[in-house]
């Protein structure tokens, strides 16, 4: 049981909207984002609609529309914001990580799911309302999404040829392993019960016994 309503896709959706820093400089464009993400978090991209959303930052719906030419470009930008955002978390974590695999997938495991814990908002948005985009629109998303998995299924091709991971299939075993981050924001709220260190640490942990590590040379 849990107090959300009905409508909520969050587990904490009166929590702080928040976005990367470098997405926006502070101001009206970055107000509006954080507007349209919170809008589109809670209501949906497609129960929402600019009037909605000037009314949420104050503004005139003509003043929106000067820094945003549709409610689709406002989307497709939270969309390229949060993949490149993730993006380069991952590739930050993995040049810390080493070169043993099973050292690069706790590296990149703890950073995705804190990511999706830090960003639930814009998880959410970017995970589940991609597909409203036009192609155009969502290519630059989509190629980053397609470059972060990629590093994920290097790690476990060269974790497997090396021994050190007994996969039973590969692409599920990615796909798994990829959504212990993304459900993160539906159902994970931060308390004394599991703070995010510990959700990190519990994630991780399960990353590598789904993908039967081997013990290391000694």
């Amino acid at each position: 049981m849990n107090d959300r309503s009905p409508r909520s896709r969050l587990a904490r959706p009166t929590g702080p909207v928040l976005l990367p820093p470098n997405v926006a400089a502070e101001g009206t464009r970055r107000r509006i984002l954080e507007g349209a993400l919170l809008l589109f978090a809670r209501e949906g991209f497609h129960a929402s609609s600019m009037r909605d959303l000037a009314r949420i930052v104050e503004l005139q719906p003509s003043a929106v529309y000067v820094h945003f030419p549709s409610k689709e470009h406002l989307l497709a930008e939270l969309v390229r914001a949060g993949h490149e955002a993730h993006q380069g978390g991952l590739r930050a974590a993995l040049l810390e990580a080493g070169l043993d695999p099973l050292d690069q997938l706790r590296a990149l495991v703890a950073a995705h799911v804190r990511l999706h814990a830090a960003f639930p908002h814009l998880a959410t948005v970017v995970n589940t309302e991609m597909a409203s985009l036009s192609p155009d629109l969502a290519a630059p998303g989509l190629a980053l999404r397609k470059q972060s998995m990629a590093l994920l299924v290097d790690i476990l091709a060269r974790g497997a040829a090396s021994g050190r991971f007994a996969l039973a299939h590969a692409t599920v075993t990615a796909a798994a392993i990829s959504a212990l981050g993304q459900s993160v924001p539906a159902w994970y709220a931060p308390g004394p019960g599991l703070d995010v260190d510990a959700l990190v640490e519990a994630s991780v942990e399960l990353a590598v016994r789904m993908v039967g590590a081997q013990p290391g040379p000694r």
